[in-house]
C-alpha cells in the first residue's frame, strides 16, 4: 500500500523496502497512469502559500492598542458633545499613528513564497523506462528521478545509485562543505546533515551522478517542514511592544478608574452632571499622553534611519528597540560568523609547516615560515621549496574546479574545497590555467567514497600521476616522501600523523597529496596503477575561516553584557575551533553540543545547556527552534542571525531576527526583522548602539511628557473634587499634550547616544517601562507641576478677575518651567552645566533640541497673542508685565532639575536602571 509522505524515516529502510512502500520500479519509474492518479492524491510538488491579510485589516489592526483605545474614545465623547474641533485633532493623531506604523509593517510575509520558489525548477525523470524532462511541481512520490552536477534537486529523495555523487546543502544543515552521498541504509537516529543517501529539496549536486526515489513532495519535504512552521510562526512582539501594551493597559485602567469616580464624588456633592461630565472628559483627556505613540512612533523611525546609514536595514519599527535591549545573541556560523569559503591555512611538506595568510578564494596572501611572516619568509614560485611545490601542484592539476572573479569578488565553479586548493596555489604565483596547459592532463579516476581518493595522470617528461585524497587512503599506498630539496626518503608515518593531528585540533579538514612517475606508454590509469609506490608530497588543511569584523565585533557585544552563542549544522570539531579563534566561550574552554545530545534531553536539561553551551552543532532545524524558545522561557531577549533556509524559523521566532543583505537566502531575508546589507557582522554592534539610544531617547520622552499629564490631571481632579473653576480645559489640554509636547519631545529622539552605553550591561529583560526611579521623577515634577498650574490660575484669577487670562499665564508658566526640565534631561542641559562649572571645555552642539525649543515658544506666543487662537482655545493675550511673571517659574525649576536628577542617580534618566 502507498505510504503518506514523512510517515517513515526514509533513510533507515532498504531501497527495496521504499520501492514497495512506494508501489515503484527503482529501475524504470512510474507508469504514466500511476504518475496522473497520484497527482490526483498528492496536488503539485510546490509549497502552500497561506493567504495573507487583506489591506483593510491590516490597516485597522494598526489601532489594536490600548493607548489608541483612549484616544478614540476620548474622541468620540468631544464628537458627542458637539466639539468636532477636538474630535478631528484627537482621530487625526490616532491615524497618523497607524498610517506610519502600516507603511513600515506593511512588507508581507514573503518567506513562504519563497521557498515556494526554491523548488520551481526543471528536472529529468524516468517513466515506464523512458527518459522525460518535466517540471519539478509535477513530480509525485515514486518518480524516479536523475541527478547530475549542476541540477537543483526537486524533491526529498531516497538515493537508489550514487557515482561520485556529492551535493551542497549548507543552506539545509550549515554544512560548509558538499556532502559526499551512498546509497546504504541508515540508522534511524542519524542526523539530518549527516543522512548520507538522502537528497534534499533545494540542495545543489555539485559533483557526480545518481538516482533517487522521490519520498516526499511539497509541504511534506524537509524544506516543506520548515516552511510550516514559520507559517505557524506567531508573531511575537518585541521588548518595547510588550512593555508599551502593558503600560497602556495599566493606564487606561486608571484613567477609566479616576473619570468615574469623579464623575461620581461630584454628582454625590450635588454638582451637576453637565458640569461633573466635562470635569470627567477633561480628566481623561488631560491624562491621556495623547502625543506619546507619536512621539515613540517617530523616534523608532528616526533609529530605522540611523541603522540604515549603519547598514542595518529594519522591516519593523518595534525591531529598533529590540536590538539593543539583546541579552542573547544567536548566531548561525557559516557565512555568519565565517566567509562561507573554504580557505588553506596550513600545508605541511618536506617536514615543514608552513601558515598561509588571506581569506576566501582570492589569490591575495602568502605561504611562509609562521605567523606573522615577513616577506622575507614567504615564497613565491621561483624560489618555493620542491615538496612545497609539487604538493601545490599536485593541489591545482588533480582537480576539476575553477575560480571566477567578479570585479573583487572571487567565487569558486565546483567543489569549494578544490578552490581553496587553487586560491592557495595562487598565493604562490602557481596559475591554474598555464599549469593545465603546459601539463595536460591524459585521464582521470574521480572521487569515490570507496577508495577515498582522487587520481590524474598528466603529460610530462615523465608522465605522472597525481593523488588527492584522505589522510589515510593515501598513507596505505606510499612508501616514500618527497623533502624539501625534492630527494625521495623513507616515509615516516608517525611524523604525519602528528602534523595531521596538529591541523585537525585547529578544526582544519586535512587532504592528503601524493604523485607516482609512470612510463610514456600510460595514456590511462586504473585504480591498480596507485596501489602502491606513491610518494606522499604533504598536507594541506583548510577551515572556512571566521571573518575579522566579526571576531571585532563578539567582542564589542561580549563587552556589552551579551552572551553570543553559536548554533550550526557543522562538525563539532570545527565549530568549537571557530568559536575558540573568535572568543565565543564563557570559560577557558568552549562548552560545545551535539544535536544529538540535545535531542536526548528533557526541557529542563536543555535550559541548564543553553545557559552553559557556548556551540550548539549538528544542530536541525527544528532544534534551532526548540533552543531560541528555550531562551527566551528563562526570561532573554533573543537574537538570531543567520542566512540559509535552515535559519528562516528560528529567525522568525526570535525577538529579533537578523540576516546578511548579499548573501543570505531568499527565505532567511523574508522571515527576518533586520537585514545587514553589507554582510558585516560588525553592523551588529552598530545596531545594538542604536537600539540602545533609542531606548535611552525613549525614556527621556517618557519622563517629559508624563509628568505634563500628572499636573494637569491633578489640577482637573482637585478642581473638580473642591468644586471650583477648572484651571485648564479640555481644549487647553490638548494643544500641551500634543503641539506644545510634540515640538519639545521630538528633538528627545536626536539625541546621541550617552558616553558609556556600550559598557553598560542589558537592561534586565522583565524591567518596567516604568521603573521605580523614573516614576519618582514624574511624580515629583507631576507635583512641581500641579502646584505651578494651581497657583499661578489661582493667584492670576485673583488678580486680573479675568478667568481667560488666568487659564492662559497657568498655561504658559508651564510650559516656561518645562524648557528649564527638557534641558535638564538632555545632553545640551549637561553639557551647560559641565562649561558653566568648568569641566567641559565645549557645549554640546544641539541644533535639533534649540529649535524645537525655539519652536515651542514662537508657538505659545501665537497661543495666546493671536485673536483666533484666543476664540479657539478660549485664551487671552498677555501684557509684558503678565509675560515677565510667566517666565519666573524657570528659576525654582533649575534646582528642582537638579535635586530630581540626584534622586535618579546613580544613572541618567536615558539610562539602564540596573
Amino acid at each position: 500500500m502507498l505510504i503518506e509522505a514523512r510517515s517513515l524515516s526514509f533513510h533507515e529502510y532498504s531501497i527495496v523496502d521504499i520501492a514497495q512502500q512506494l508501489e515503484t520500479d527503482p529501475k524504470s519509474g512510474l507508469s504514466v497512469e500511476d504518475v496522473a492518479r497520484r497527482y490526483e492524491t498528492y496536488g503539485r510538488n510546490e509549497l502552500p502559500v497561506k493567504p495573507g491579510k487583506p489591506v483593510w485589516l491590516k490597516f485597522l489592526l494598526q489601532f489594536n492598542q490600548p493607548l489608541l483605545y483612549i484616544l478614540l474614545l476620548a474622541g468620540a465623547v468631544k464628537a458627542f458633545l458637539g466639539s468636532w474641533t477636538n474630535a478631528a485633532v484627537i482621530w487625526g493623531v490616532t491615524v497618523l499613528n497607524a498610517i506610519i506604523g502600516y507603511v513600515q509593517e506593511a512588507k508581507a510575509e514573503g518567506a513562504i513564497a519563497s521557498l515556494a520558489k526554491a523548488v520551481a525548477t526543471e528536472t529529468t525523470v524516468l517513466r515506464g523506462g523512458q527518459m522525460l524532462r518535466v517540471q519539478s511541481q509535477d513530480l509525485v512520490p515514486g518518480d524516479l528521478v536523475l541527478l547530475s552536477s549542476g541540477d537543483k534537486v526537486p524533491a526529498d529523495l531516497r538515493l537508489v545509485k550514487s557515482r561520485n555523487l556529492q551535493i551542497d546543502e549548507s543552506a539545509l544543515t550549515g554544512e560548509s562543505v558538499p556532502v559526499e552521498k551512498s546509497t546504504a541504509s541508515l540508522p534511524k537516529e542519524t542526523p539530518l546533515a549527516e543522512r548520507t543517501n538522502m537528497a534534499y529539496a533545494s540542495s545543489f549536486v555539485t559533483f557526480g551522478q545518481g538516482t533517487g526515489l522521490v519520498v516526499a513532495t511539497a509541504g511534506a519535504t524537509e524544506v516543506g517542514q520548515i516552511s510550516q512552521s514559520m507559517e505557524q510562526r506567531v508573531n511575537l512582539t518585541t521588548p518595547l511592544t510588550r512593555k508599551f501594551a502593558a503600560f497602556s493597559r495599566t493606564l487606561l485602567y486608571c484613567i477609566l478608574t479616576l473619570a468615574t469616580l469623579t464623575f461620581a464624588i461630584g454628582l454625590g456633592q450635588g454638582e451637576s452632571w453637565e458640569y461633573m461630565f466635562e470635569a470627567a472628559v477633561a480628566l481623561a483627556v488631560s491624562a491621556i499622553p495623547e502625543g506619546l505613540p507619536a512621539v515613540v512612533t517617530i523616534t523608532l523611525a528616526i533609529g530605522v534611519n540611523r541603522m540604515a546609514r549603519r547598514h542595518a536595514i529594519i522591516r519593523k519599527l518595534p525591531a529598533v528597540e529590540a536590538l539593543g535591549s539583546a541579552t542573547v545573541i544567536c548566531s548561525d556560523k557559516t557565512g555568519t560568523l565565517t566567509e562561507n569559503q573554504m580557505t588553506v591555512q596550513a600545508i605541511y611538506a618536506g617536514d615543514q609547516t608552513y601558515q598561509v595568510s588571506g581569506s576566501g578564494y582570492s589569490p591575495k596572501g602568502d605561504i611562509g615560515l609562521g605567523a606573522g611572516d615577513t616577506p622575507e619568509n614567504c615564497f613565491l614560485a621561483d624560489r618555493l621549496p620542491d615538496a612545497l611545490r609539487e604538493c601545490l601542484v599536485a593541489g591545482v592539476l588533480c582537480n576539476d574546479s575553477q575560480l571566477k572573479q567578479t570585479g573583487d569578488y572571487w567565487t569558486v565553479v565546483g567543489d569549494p574545497t578544490e578552490g581553496a586548493l587553487i586560491a592557495a596555489a595562487a598565493k604562490a604565483d602557481l596559475n591554474q590555467a598555464s599549469m593545465t596547459s603546459s601539463v595536460p592532463r591524459l585521464d582521470s579516476i574521480p572521487f569515490e567514497s570507496e577508495y577515498q581518493y582522487m587520481a590524474t595522470l598528466h603529460d610530462a617528461l615523465p608522465r605522472v600521476v597525481y593523488v588527492k585524497g584522505s589522510v589515510e587512503a593515501l598513507l596505505q599506498r606510499c612508501s616514500d616522501t618527497m623533502t624539501e630539496s625534492g630527494q625521495l626518503k623513507p616515509l615516516d608515518r608517525s611524523a604525519i600523523e602528528q602534523a595531521v593531528g596538529a591541523m585537525t585540533a585547529k578544526g582544519l579538514r586535512v587532504l592528503a597529496f601524493a604523485r607516482k612517475t609512470v612510463g610514456d606508454r600510460h595514456h590511462s590509469i586504473d585504480h591498480d596503477d596507485i596501489q602502491s609506490g606513491l610518494v606522499f608530497l604533504g598536507l594541506q588543511g583548510m577551515i572556512d575561516p571566521p571573518r575579522p569584523e566579526a571576531i571585532a565585533a563578539v567582542h564589542a557585544c561580549q563587552s556589552a553584557g551579551i552572551w553570543v552563542k553559536m548554533i550550526t549544522g557543522d562538525h563539532i570539531a570545527t565549530a568549537r575551533a571557530i568559536a575558540h579563534r573568535m572568543g565565543i566561550q564563557q570559560s577557558s574552554e568552549v562548552a560545545a553540543f551535539e544535536g544529538r545530545q540535545l535531542a536526548a534531553m528533557d526541557d529542563a536539561q536543555l535550559a541548564q545547556t543553553v545557559t552553559d553551551g557556548d556551540v550548539f552543532a549538528r544542530v536541525a532545524p527544528a532544534q534551532k527552534l526548540r533552543l531560541v524558545e528555550t531562551l527566551q522561557l528563562k526570561g532573554n531577549i533573543v537574537a538570531m542571525t543567520g542566512d540559509g533556509v535552515n535559519d528562516a524559523p528560528a529567525l522568525k521566532q526570535a525577538d529579533i531576527g537578523i540576516t546578511m543583505g548579499k548573501n543570505g537566502t531568499e527565505v532567511a531575508r523574508e522571515a527576518a526583522d533586520m537585514l545587514l546589507t553589507d554582510d558585516n557582522f560588525a553592523s551588529i554592534e552598530a545596531a545594538v548602539e542604536e537600539g540602545r539610544t533609542v531606548y535611552q531617547n525613549l525614556r527621556k520622552a517618557i519622563a517629559f511628557l508624563l509628568p505634563v499629564n500628572g499636573g494637569e490631571s491633578m489640577t482637573i481632579l482637585i478642581s473638580a473634587l473642591l468644586a471650583r473653576d477648572l484651571p485648564i480645559l479640555s481644549l487647553q489640554v490638548l494643544w500641551l499634550n500634543m503641539i506644545n509636547s510634540l515640538t519639545m519631545t521630538v528633538p528627545l529622539a536626536f539625541e546621541p547616544k550617552s558616553k558609556g552605553l556600550m559598557q553598560q550591561p542589558p537592561r534586565p529583560p522583565g524591567e518596567s517601562l516604568l521603573t521605580g526611579r523614573l516614576l519618582r521623577r514624574i511624580l515629583a515634577v507631576s507635583l512641581f507641576n500641579w502646584i505651578l498650574i494651581f497657583g499661578m490660575f489661582e493667584w492670576a484669577k485673583a488678580t486680573t478677575g479675568d478667568i481667560a487670562v488666568a487659564r492662559t499665564m497657568a498655561i504658559q508658566a508651564l510650559v516656561a518651567a518645562r524648557i528649564i526640565y527638557l534641558l535638564s534631561i538632555s545632553q545640551l542641559g549637561v553639557s551647560l552645566l559641565q562649561f558653566l562649572s568648568r569641566q567641559s571645555a565645549s557645549i554640546a552642539n544641539a541644533p535639533i533640541l534649540i529649535s524645537g525649543i525655539l519652536g515651542a515658544v514662537v508657538l505659545q506666543v501665537v497661543f495666546s497673542q493671536w485673536g483666533l487662537m484666543n476664540t479657539l482655545f478660549e485664551t487671552a493675550p498677555l501684557t509684558w508685565s503678565q509675560w515677565l511673571i510667566c517666565l519666573l517659574p524657570m528659576v525654582p525649576m533649575v534646582p528642582y532639575a537638579i535635586f530630581v536628577n540626584q534622586i535618579d542617580s546613580p544613572r541618567r534618566i536615558g539610562e539602564s536602571n540596573r
